[in-house]
């Protein structure tokens, strides 16, 4: 449907951080210390394949520096956590107009089974993982390490 071997690809913008939180109205539901801040996108025809592939990914990063300073370790290297937010703007379209279009967003009936499928394969990998709550208005606070950001999609 989308052109990747998985029928489609979530999209995952992955910060390196030193620190990470989510808070739902005024408590925090989610902190974490060195690590990763995984933003995730799900949109319309994604499917669990693809939400445990991109965790795999995800969960196998080397992007944190070695003593040579060269991107080689990984989260286990470094003993990391992950939070993980859902965010379906990264699906948001704003290329006509000024208004974003959401059209390519999975509804939340369909995006939740496939984050939670998402959560499941980096718990599987062994990853120490916070959430944030899934469809909430939530606050996230970050301090990006680097500043290093990647866009992950799966193709």
């Amino acid at each position: 449907m989308h052109g990747t071997k998985y029928g489609a690809a979530l999209r995952a913008l992955v910060q390196r951080v030193r620190e990470a939180s989510v808070a739902v109205g005024d408590g925090d539901v989610g902190r974490i210390g060195k690590g990763y801040l995984v933003l995730l996108g799900i949109r319309k025809g994604d499917t669990p394949e693809a939400a445990a592939a991109l965790a795999r990914k995800v969960a196998e990063l080397r992007i944190f520096n070695d003593e040579a300073g060269k991107m080689s370790r990984s989260l286990a290297d470094v003993g990391g956590s992950v939070l993980v937010v859902s965010q379906m703007t990264l699906y948001g379209d704003v290329s006509k107009g000024r208004r974003p279009s959401f059209d390519a967003v999975a509804p939340g009936a369909e995006a939740e089974p496939l984050y939670e499928a998402f959560l499941a394969g980096l718990r599987a990998a062994g990853c120490p993982l916070e959430t944030g709550r899934f469809g909430a208005m939530m606050d996230v606070a970050l301090v990006n390490e680097g500043p290093v950001t990647f866009m992950l999609e799966l193709d």
